[in-house]
């Protein structure tokens, strides 16, 4: 039987917290359909027996029912994949949700939150999902009475390291040592049982993303099992510190910047110290360019000493002394003494 496992994928997830820039989300939506879609003609031409999707295909919240349609009529293309699907904490099939409300094409199979074993030849797959954003009670107590003498493969979406709110899996519950395959969505990053989510959805989810691809298969009384990731996002996010403090202008922050290779989406994290005041405009900086973080310093000059009688050094004591009271944070500090050092000038 060849497999393929994806999971994480988030359809309409708005991005709205990554950038400055506002066609992003527009952007990282597409590039989803662009990664599912490959999954589905690597099924078509590969003549893949089970599709499994291990949650979280979409956010219930904001997807729009023409992304439903797109998928079912991708899922349509491929009637000789048997598609199972478990529903996940950011798509739990509820009363009103699409799950239970669209008719999706008769390939697809959607697990409840009542664990189901199907039996297809030689295969068992046991499965369940959330019905709810929370699902804290494990739905199996132990799997038992496990038919060895066939494949034996558990799909779900949950926590198999400990959250308590997320669908725990004990794996000894779901009986592990007879399990020939345990297919997991949830966890964002691939390991044993996870493939990870199908395209990065932000800094923290560094590296490659895609879906892995599988074949299982009895030889005698053995089971031969191997699969292989294959990538399906063709950027990634990448955080970049640049230290500016021999720079001199912020044109030359904005060359430097631009100077990223263009294959990654970067945020970039600007480091040391600085004697002039930085304001970027993104419509300056490269498309790839969605995050520029100020995390530097005023150089510690003579324009900051308070031990004058100058109207800068009256200010300077002020201002160190609401920093040293707490009444004012190092943040705010350092902005408001840039604005004035820089308006009273040299």
């Amino acid at each position: 039987m060849k497999y393929i496992q994806i999971a994480d994928v988030h359809f309409d997830i708005p991005f709205t917290t990554l950038t400055e820039r506002s066609d992003l989300g527009q952007m990282r939506r597409m590039d989803q359909r662009k990664a599912f879609k490959k999954v589905i003609d690597y099924a078509k031409d590969n003549q893949i027996d089970y599709l499994f999707i291990c949650g979280d295909l979409y956010e219930q919240e904001y997807i729009r029912k023409s992304t439903i349609e797109y998928i079912n009529d991708l899922f349509k293309t491929i009637p000789q994949t048997k598609i199972l699907i478990t529903p996940g904490n950011h798509d739990p099939l509820t009363k009103y949700s699409y799950y239970a409300a669209y008719e999706f094409a008769s390939n697809v199979k959607i697990f409840t939150e009542k664990p189901e074993k199907i039996e297809d030849g030689d295969l068992n797959i046991y499965g369940y999902g959330f019905n709810d954003f929370a699902m804290n009670k494990q739905r199996y107590k132990k799997i038992k009475d496990v038919d060895e003498s066939k494949i034996n493969i558990f799909i779900s979406h949950g926590d198999l390291f400990g959250s308590k709110q997320y669908n725990p899996i004990d794996l000894k519950d779901i009986n592990l040592e007879k399990m020939d395959l345990v297919l997991m969505g949830h966890i964002h990053k691939r390991d044993e049982f996870y493939c990870g989510s199908l395209i990065s959805l932000g800094f923290d989810e560094p590296g490659e993303h895609g879906f892995i691809v599988g074949e299982i298969y009895k030889n005698g009384e053995k089971i031969i099992s191997n699969k292989k990731f294959v990538r399906a996002d063709d950027k990634e996010f990448v955080e970049k510190n640049i230290d500016i403090s021999q720079f001199d202008s912020v044109d030359t922050i904005i060359e430097k910047i631009n100077e990223l290779p263009g294959e990654a989406l970067y945020k970039v994290n600007l480091l040391g110290t600085r004697s002039f005041p930085i304001e970027i405009k993104y419509d300056l900086l490269n498309k790839n360019i969605i995050k520029v973080k100020d995390k530097t310093s005023l150089k510690d000059d003579k324009r900051l000493k308070e031990n004058d009688k100058t109207l800068r050094g009256i200010f300077m004591k002020k201002m160190n002394q609401k920093l040293k009271n707490g009444e004012i944070s190092k943040e705010d500090y350092e902005q408001i003494v840039e604005v004035v050092i820089t308006a009273l000038g040299k």
